[in-house]
This record gives structure tokens, C-alpha cells and sequence, in this order.
């Protein structure tokens, strides 16, 4: 059976309540989308494999609730993701305005060198548009991230947003990655060394196949 994966990775949904987290997961894994979602109660989580760079890599993706009350139980999932992204309303200034608390938080409890994107949703309501694309840009540029202005309703910008973030998780751990590629290419040279070697070399020699 064929290998399914070749590196798991755990992204992050972090912002707001609202913001539009769970619609921007389900575009991504299931390719659907809801106008309305009932409020994500703590985590939740879905998972798709994807290939960058000759690599099959699956992510796990986990959608944290964004209200004040789940935050003692989405901060303990900060630990263990590889990348994060964090998640506004450009609808929403005052969602905006939040985005320092939640780069505050990743610096607090997230592992150092966890790669983050910021992504300016909900670019479809442009006539409700209350954060500019510039300042997106801006504080994206401030904290050193990537951004995207995304739209889960019009699929805007969704795939390239995730595949980037993949592409900058297996960037930073190249060299892990290129260490497992070393050993399976060695893995599978001996492998094919050993199968050479137990071939027979002719019908007088065919004794010497017998490998039990």
C-alpha cells in the first residue's frame, strides 16, 4: 500500500469570534461554504494532505473558539502547532484592532519559530469594508508575516493561503526534512543492495535464492 504522507503538520485558526475560522477551514478541507456557522466551542479540527515540492504533507488544521472564555483551553493547543494563522474581519476594525492581543499570545505560548500568516477575511463585503488593504499589509509587515486578504464565499485566496503556510512550516524545518530523505534514500539503496545480492547468479545457483 502506498505511502499516504510523507510529514504531518498542525496549523492554527486563531482571531475573533466571527471572523469567519470555521467557514475558512471548511472552503479549504471540504470545499463548502455556510453563511451561517454556530460559534466553534473550544476546538475543533480537519484535516487534508496536500503536496508541495514533491512532498505529500498532511495537515491537521484546528478552528479555536475566539471568545474570551475558551481562551485557557485554545492557548494549550499554541504548543504544538508548526504554524498559525491569525484571522480578522475587514468588516471588523475592532477585530483588527484585537490582532496584537493574539500575536501576544503566540509569542507567549507558542513554540519559537512557529511560522504565521496574517489573513485579512471576508474580502467579499467590500462595501462594509472597514480595515484597508494597506493596513493589513502594515501590521503584517510589523510583525514579519505573510498576508492575504481572503474570502471563504468566493474561494478567494483560500488555497493559496494554506499551501503558503505549508510551504513556509517546511521551509523551517528543511533541514529534519532533508535528514529523512537522506535516510530513506539509504534505506532504500541497502534494500535494493541486499535484493541485488540474493539474486542467483544461474540455474547452478539458484539454492542461494531461497531466503528462508
Amino acid at each position: 500500500m502506498a505511502k499516504q504522507y510523507d510529514v504531518l503538520f498542525r496549523l492554527l485558526l486563531i482571531g475573533d469570534s466571527g471572523v469567519g475560522k470555521t467557514c475558512l477551514l471548511c472552503r479549504f478541507t471540504d470545499n463548502e461554504f455556510h453563511s451561517s456557522h454556530i460559534s466553534t466551542i473550544g476546538v475543533d479540527f480537519k484535516m487534508k494532505t496536500i503536496e508541495v515540492d514533491g512532498i505529500k504533507v498532511r495537515i491537521q488544521i484546528w478552528d479555536t473558539a475566539g471568545q474570551e472564555r475558551y481562551q485557557t483551553i485554545t492557548k494549550q493547543y499554541y504548543r504544538r502547532a508548526q504554524g498559525i494563522f491569525l484571522v480578522y474581519d475587514i468588516s471588523s476594525e475592532r477585530s483588527y484592532q484585537h490582532i496584537m492581543k493574539w500575536v501576544s499570545d503566540v509569542d507567549e505560548y507558542a513554540p519559537e519559530g512557529v511560522q504565521k500568516i496574517l489573513i485579512g477575511n471576508k474580502a467579499d463585503e467590500e462595501q462594509k469594508r472597514q480595515v484597508g488593504r494597506e493596513q493589513g499589509q502594515q501590521l503584517a509587515k510589523e510583525y514579519g508575516m505573510d498576508f492575504y486578504e481572503t474570502s471563504a464565499c468566493t474561494n478567494l485566496n483560500i488555497k493559496e493561503s494554506f499551501t503558503r503556510l505549508t510551504e513556509l512550516v517546511l521551509q523551517a524545518h528543511r533541514k529534519e526534512l532533508d535528514g529523512l530523505r537522506t535516510r530513506a534514500s539509504t534505506e532504500l539503496a541497502l534494500a535494493e543492495l541486499e535484493e541485488e545480492e540474493g539474486k542467483p547468479e544461474g540455474p547452478a545457483n539458484s539454492s542461494k535464492a531461497c531466503w528462508c
